[in-house]
This record gives structure tokens, sequence and C-alpha cells, in this order.
């Protein structure tokens, strides 16, 4: 059995300790907040609270720093350890040459809307891509980084941390100014919030994270997030002259590529959309359906109607499966699309 520390209990940090006690970790926990460490042993997120990092990570053989970006950075240079540290951090360019300690830099990129270690979930990194950057690290320890990643079900994915950096800047950081810009746009629009519906909420739903900590991230990539933003508005102004020049032609040959690119992105997928009344046990009814179907569900969406009433719940599955799905639901009393 190996030993681990998680230093930072919020949901990644929570998130980590119960993914590796549930593969026979000891897992050791410290949180500069009481209350999230109360609640991150409720969750069985570690099984031994310590009172200090230094005495979380000693006598570990890997060390994760699950805070913010700063915390990271002053713990990592603080600590003395034989052990692994790595870090789960958005960010990694900060991390280079800063460590005194073997170290192989991470960012799992999970996460979801709620922070703290009451949202946390063992199952949060199954299938999510996770990033490790050796950036001067043996090799025997980024060996032993994608064992462990993928022994909890994540999909490693090796690059420097520079790299990482541009890549997340366009993948993760860009898009939350987005939402955060569209959603501020129409702000002070009654009526255009009273119309908001799904392409805007599914654009927008990023902004709805926790913030607390996504004015230190983007300062610490304002480089490449300005890079980044510079060629969204270079594809901005580019859309906007065709449409103030009437160039059809052009739009549909943009907005085609973008489709099929998108739809590239993903596994294929058969959605079943179906129609929910408001009425008690639906949702139970849908779990009787999904049972009985035996489908493999990849994703879902639940859509209330805006003033209540109802909504669309649109489930994911695998090509082939949609037809025996929409037949247990019918068996339920559903409406599908």
């Amino acid at each position: 059995m190996s030993d681990a520390a998680i230093i930072g209990t919020g949901l990644i940090g929570a998130s980590v300790g119960m993914a590796l006690s549930e593969q026979g970790w000891a897992v050791r926990g410290w949180d500069p907040d009481p209350e999230a460490m109360r609640v991150g042993a409720e969750r069985g997120a570690f099984t031994t609270a310590a009172d200090s990092p230094s005495a979380a990570a000693a006598d570990s053989d890997l060390v994760f720093l699950a805070g913010p970006l700063r915390a990271n950075i002053e713990t990592l240079a603080s600590l003395n350890t034989q052990a692994l540290v790595t870090d789960t951090t958005s960010v990694k360019m900060p991390f280079t040459g800063t460590s005194r300690v073997r170290f192989v830099g991470g960012h799992p990129l999970a996460g979801r809307e709620h922070a703290g270690p009451a949202a946390a979930s063992p199952a949060l990194f199954r299938g999510a891509s996770w990033v490790l950057c050796p950036n001067g690290g043996s090799e025997d320890d980024l060996d032993y980084m994608i064992e462990v990643v993928t022994a909890i079900g994540a999909n490693p994915v090796v690059m420097s941390a520079e790299r990482h950096d541009e890549v997340v800047a366009a993948v993760s950081h860009l898009p939350h100014l987005l939402a955060s810009a569209l959603v501020n746009l129409i702000a002070d629009d009654p009526e255009a919030n009273q119309l908001v519906s799904g392409s805007f909420r599914d654009l927008t739903r990023v902004a709805s994270a926790e913030s607390l900590w996504w004015p230190e991230v983007l300062a610490s990539n304002s480089e490449p997030v300005g890079q980044a933003l510079d060629r969204l508005i270079g594809e901005l102004v580019s859309l906007r002259a065709m449409a103030a020049s009437g160039d059809i032609e052009g739009l549909e040959e943009q907005l085609t590529a973008a489709r099929d690119r998108r739809r590239s992105m993903a596994p294929p997928v058969a959605r079943v959309r179906v129609i929910l009344q408001d009425r008690p046990g639906e949702i139970a009814a849908v779990g009787h359906a999904l049972e009985a179907s035996k489908v493999d569900v990849r994703d879902l969406q639940l859509r209330h109607a805006l003033h209540g009433g109802g909504g669309i719940l649109t489930l994911s599955v695998r090509p082939g499966e949609a037809e025996a799905l929409k037949d247990a639901l019918a068996r339920e009393g559903f409406e599908t699309e």
C-alpha cells in the first residue's frame, strides 16, 4: 500500500484523496480551512488529518498540491521531502525552476460548477485528460505519475509546461472569459434575460463556476491568454465583416467548417430528447427505461422550461442504441424527439 498526502482538500484535492483511497492508498490531508478538513474527513478524502503541510508530506510516497496557484507555489518552495511532488493547478510555467524536490507538474482537466469537498467524487477524473509536465523531472517519476493517474481513471497527456499553458489558454481560460463577457453583455437587459435559452446557456455554463481563484490563474497566464484573445477577436472581426457585406457564402462556409470540426471533437453519439411534464416520479421512470434498455449513456442534459412546467431531458447514447431507449421510454409513457 502506498501513502499519499493531499495538501488542499477542496473539490479537486478531496476527489483525488477519495479516488486514491478506493485504490487502497493511505491518505493524509491538510487544509488551512478547518471546515474543508471536517467535510473532507466526512467524505473520506483522507484517513489521517495532518496539522501542517510538512506533517502531511512526512513519510509519504506522493504529495499532491491541490490548493490555489500561489499557495501551491509557496508550499512547493518550502517542502523538504523525499517524496515525489505533483500539483493540480491549471497553469504550469510558474512552477518551472521553483522546486527543490522531485516534481512532476500535473493538471487534471476535470471539475464542477461547485467548489469544496462537499462536491468531491472519486469518479471526477474518470475519462478526463490529466496533463503531466515533467520539465526536468526524471523519466521514472513521470512513469510513476502516469501509472497513478491511469489507476484513478484519467487519461495522462504529457507535454511541456510552456505548451500546456498555451493550450489551456485557448481551451479553458478563454472560454471562461468569453462566457463571463456574454453573461455581462445582457446583464442589464430584462427582455434579453427573458429569452435566454439553450444555446446561450450551453455557451455560458462555465460562468457559473466558483470564481475566487480564476483571477489569479488568468493573471499568471496573461500572455498566452492575451494571444488567444487576439486570435478570437480576429475571428469575430472577420465574421462581422462577412455579415456586414452580406457574404452569405462566406458565412455558410465558416459555420459549416466549425460545425464539422466540433462534431469531430467528440465521440459519435445519438441523442434522444425526452419531453418532461414536471410530474412526480418522472426521473425515476427515466431511470427504469435506462435500466431496461441497457444503453450506454455518454452524456445527459436537463433544460427546464423557463417558467416551470417541465422541460427537455437530452440523453446521449452510443450510435445504434437510440431506438432501444426510445422504445423503453415509450413503455414508461414518455414522448421523445
